[in-house]
């Protein structure tokens, strides 16, 4: 029996679609997996500066407050406000009218009672006066000679002098203002800016984590002196000049937990003013074996816990859990979970999970660790 033309036309045609579509199936079949790839960084330990930022305020090294030791009118001021002035220069002068008159008065009082002690001195050999007589007139000479001291004192005392090396503040009197000794008005303040002090605050855990781990050996003072110190300006400068950590103070604030440090900083461009806001890096120790991770490859999970996932030697991905310190520009100072020779995964983390065997290559979303640590060391 013969088909018919049209049939086997027909039967032709649906037998080739069949095996077009049987073939596109084949042909969209998925790949066999795939060992996925990950970027990794081999961490390296290397030294690194321990450096904390810390707000702190400017102060003078040296203040003193010019007042009168003896009373009178203002005759001249003898300086220039916000100049500089040197020790001992004269600020002031008060009249001194008074006080030449009443020297001059010790004076011949002084010389009476000299003459009168030497004549009793000689006629107390011949018992022509008493011996308390005499003893009389030897007191009399030294109570003159204290009066004409103080009366130069006295006299001296109407010039008034700058008592330390400084900037000479505005002058809170004038001419013919009357002062006295003893008043509680300053004429005028002198500030002592070079060197000058830079007060900061740390909390007490961070000071005594410091002091342990530099008692246990794992840390390493940053210099002969201790601390040191940099400034940046309120204006986001780098101060040009470093400076040294001076003391701590000796008692805890209860308010807040912390301890004031001190800082002193050479100022000889006078760039630094007394109540200044400034921020404070102290390189206070250095950390010789110190491991700095990519933050790339730092996660949090949900309890906070900071957590890496690393390459073991068998090419399978393995969960650690750190205690991340602190941060140091783009990486983490990582204390515990990582060590030298950990290939840390920074790249392709969405892809796999722990135990998942994977293929290790260098990342190229991080800085070779060399540059980072040479970017991230500061002086040693």
């Amino acid at each position: 029996m013969h088909m018919k033309p049209a049939l086997a036309a027909l039967v032709s045609a649906v037998a080739l679609a069949v095996l077009s579509l049987s073939g596109c199936q084949e042909a969209s079949a998925p790949p066999p997996s795939q060992t996925p790839k990950v970027g990794v960084v081999t961490l390296q330990a290397q030294p690194f500066t321990l450096t904390t930022e810390l707000p702190g305020r400017t102060s003078a090294y040296r203040i003193a407050e010019v007042r009168p030791q003896v009373d009178g009118i203002i005759q001249k001021r003898l300086f220039t406000e916000g100049s500089e002035v040197k020790a001992g220069q004269q600020l002031y002068q008060i009249d001194p009218a008074v006080y030449s008159a009443s020297y001059k008065s010790a004076q011949a009082s002084l010389a009476s009672a000299k003459s009168l002690a030497e004549r009793y001195r000689d006629l107390v050999s011949d018992q022509a006066v008493s011996k308390q007589a005499f003893d009389e007139s030897q007191a009399a000479r030294l109570q003159a000679e204290a009066a004409l001291e103080k009366a130069r004192i006295d006299l001296r005392y109407t010039k008034v002098l700058a008592p330390i090396s400084g900037r000479v503040g505005r002058s809170a009197v004038t001419e013919g203002a009357l002062v006295s000794n003893g008043q509680t008005l300053a004429m005028a303040t002198i500030q002592q800016l070079d060197p000058i002090y830079v007060d900061v605050t740390q909390s007490t855990s961070d000071l005594l984590r410091l002091r342990r781990e530099m008692a246990e050996g794992q840390l390493q003072k940053a210099g002969q002196n201790g601390a040191r110190v940099t400034l940046t300006l309120e204006d986001g400068s780098l101060y040009p000049h470093e400076g040294t950590l001076e003391f701590s103070e000796v008692s805890v604030d209860e308010g807040t937990g912390s301890v004031t440090l001190r800082a002193v900083f050479p100022n000889p461009e006078h760039d630094l003013l007394p109540g200044m806001f400034v921020h404070a890096s102290l390189s206070s120790a250095v950390k010789q074996q110190a491991i700095l991770a990519p933050q790339q490859g730092i996660t949090r999970d949900l309890k906070g816990q900071a957590t890496a996932l690393v390459v073991n030697e068998e090419n399978k991905v393995e969960l650690r859990h750190l205690k991340a310190d602190r941060t140091a520009g783009d990486r983490w100072l990582v204390s515990e979970g990582l060590n030298p020779g950990d290939r840390l995964i920074t790249e392709g983390l969405q892809f796999v999970r722990p135990g998942a065997e994977v293929q290790a290559a260098p990342a190229t979303n991080v800085a070779s660790q060399q540059a980072a640590g040479d970017g991230l060391a500061k002086r040693p």
